[in-house]
């Protein structure tokens, strides 16, 4: 079994345009903005580079255009030392996100998903063989909700599912039930959960258990994250860090838990891990450019004590 993977990521990859303007144009209206930079990104894409910078052995299942976009994520996944081998290539332009961001910091965001959107059912009970070499699998919501229920049905007996559910949506109790963990931000609790959320995280994890995943996470940036499962919940504190820039952090530290998962710690430690390389990916700036590798990590966010 030591071939295994230890997170497999089915996912989203993006490429990032990001254009720094002095405003946002009114309709009709034209501005200049700064030079072009263009980023790998996409939410599977972030997890799975996030993983394998950090020495999991992890693999991409996604889906890019036969463009210079998917030759760029498919660069950065390799340089990062993800296996590619489940990275489909062709049947749409690779998604991409057009993203301007002002003086402030404010950013607007276009995505157009691509390929992204043609990762299918079929595509996964192709891959057969990657899924049952997973020990964790890690989904998102940026592909379609088929896929993502059809990758729980692919899942091999004792692996564990992961889902952040990214942009929020409704999930079908198929895939709820198979969430070890359900993780979400404050944002995507409130969703998810509607005008009965209630004000603290306990009462979302509680809220979100009655739901049906075997556990919740809740993740509280600097606050750290909340994990909860029928027996306990637990408040898992985060490091003290100047942030520059929270671009991409949910994603490198859901990455962490889920190879953490795999490794077998329990859901706290993950999660105490987790924190912390969400904590050091906040420190610089950018998404995938921010993800530490494990010597960095225990430079950047030391370890905290348990309350």
């Amino acid at each position: 079994m030591n071939d295994d993977y230890e997170l497999l990521v089915v996912g989203s990859a993006n490429a990032d345009l990001v254009i720094g303007v002095e405003r946002r144009p009114a309709p009709g209206e034209t501005v200049l903005g700064s030079d072009l930079a263009v980023h790998p990104g996409g939410k599977g894409g972030n997890q799975a580079v996030a993983a394998a910078r950090l020495g999991a052995r992890a693999a991409l299942l996604a889906r890019v255009g036969d463009d210079a976009h998917g030759t760029l994520l498919l660069d950065a996944q390799r340089a990062a030392g993800v296996d590619t081998v489940g990275v489909l290539v062709g049947g749409a332009p690779t998604g991409v996100a057009l993203i301007t961001v002002d003086p402030s910091g404010d950013n607007s965001i276009v995505v157009s998903p691509g390929a992204n959107a043609r990762l299918t059912p079929e595509d996964i009970r192709a891959a057969g063989s990657l899924l049952a070499s997973a020990r964790v699998v890690s989904s998102q919501l940026e592909i379609p909700l088929d896929t993502v229920a059809e990758v729980v049905r692919a899942l091999r007996p004792g692996a564990r599912f992961v889902l952040n559910p990214s942009p929020p949506a409704p999930l079908p109790d198929e895939v709820l039930a198979a969430c070890d963990p359900l993780v979400v931000n404050e944002h995507e609790a409130r969703v998810i959960l509607g005008d009965d959320a209630g004000d603290s995280p306990k009462e979302w994890a509680r809220g979100l258990l009655a739901l049906g995943p075997r556990s919740v996470v809740i993740t509280l940036g600097a606050e750290g994250a909340l994990t909860a499962d029928d027996s306990d919940a637990v408040r898992v504190p985060s490091p003290k860090v100047d942030a520059v820039d929270t671009t991409g952090a949910g994603d490198a530290f859901t990455a962490a838990l889920g190879w953490r998962l795999g490794l077998g710690e329990d859901l706290p430690t993950a999660a105490a891990y987790a924190v912390r390389v969400g904590a050091a990916a906040v420190t610089r700036k950018g998404a995938q450019d921010s993800y530490p590798t494990a010597s960095e990590l225990a430079a950047t966010a030391p370890e905290v004590p348990s309350p």
